[in-house]
């Protein structure tokens, strides 16, 4: 009977250790996947801004000319927001950032580009999709912050060793960039 009841502990106590193992994995997966479903939000939002300064180049060109250059880089690098991770999404966002402050530069030296509607609707645009950005941004290392606290303490972090998780890579853009182009009219 000692040897029944015996078992019965050893079964119930490797059934709460598996239960625990596949909650916190779960917890993992779970993170994992809003992470990169968030990535895909910032993919999406930053192809919607290299389409307005796509759009923006084409309203500005007829008043300043640009390099051929500069369209061929928004091309390339919308072109790979699709497929890239958190860093290569870090050094898009500072090369979309570069291009959209030079074209800001040439709306304000062209006060009757300023108030074409066009421009005045595209400018409005980015600045919407820059907010986007910036809270997909904060979403997704909110989310990387958690999974990466789950892989450095006890007792998770003994799941993320045995399933293999490595830590999230966190979006940082550079801090002048975190502020929203100031579009005046």
């Amino acid at each position: 009977m000692i040897e029944w009841i015996i078992g019965g502990l050893v079964l119930l106590v490797l059934v709460v250790l598996v239960l625990w193992f596949v909650g916190i994995y779960n917890k993992f997966q779970s993170l994992k996947n809003s992470s990169e479903a968030t990535l895909g939000q910032i993919r999406v939002a930053m192809k919607k801004r290299l389409d307005m300064i796509n759009q923006l180049l084409g309203a500005v060109k007829s008043y300043a000319t640009f390099e051929k250059e500069t369209l061929e880089g928004v091309t390339k690098m919308r072109a790979g927001v699709a497929e890239a991770g958190p860093g290569d999404l870090n050094e898009i966002e500072r090369e979309s950032r570069s291009i959209l402050g030079r074209l800001l530069a040439v709306v304000e030296n062209y006060p009757d580009l300023k108030t074409s509607g066009n421009v005045a609707d595209l400018m409005a645009s980015v600045k919407s999709i820059e907010d986007e950005i910036a809270r997909q941004r904060y979403t997704y290392n909110n989310i990387s912050e958690q999974y990466n606290t789950m892989c450095d303490t006890i007792p998770s972090n003994f799941v993320a060793s045995f399933s293999h998780f490595t830590k999230l890579e966190y979006l940082k853009f550079e801090e002048k960039i975190e502020e929203v182009p100031e579009i005046k009219f």
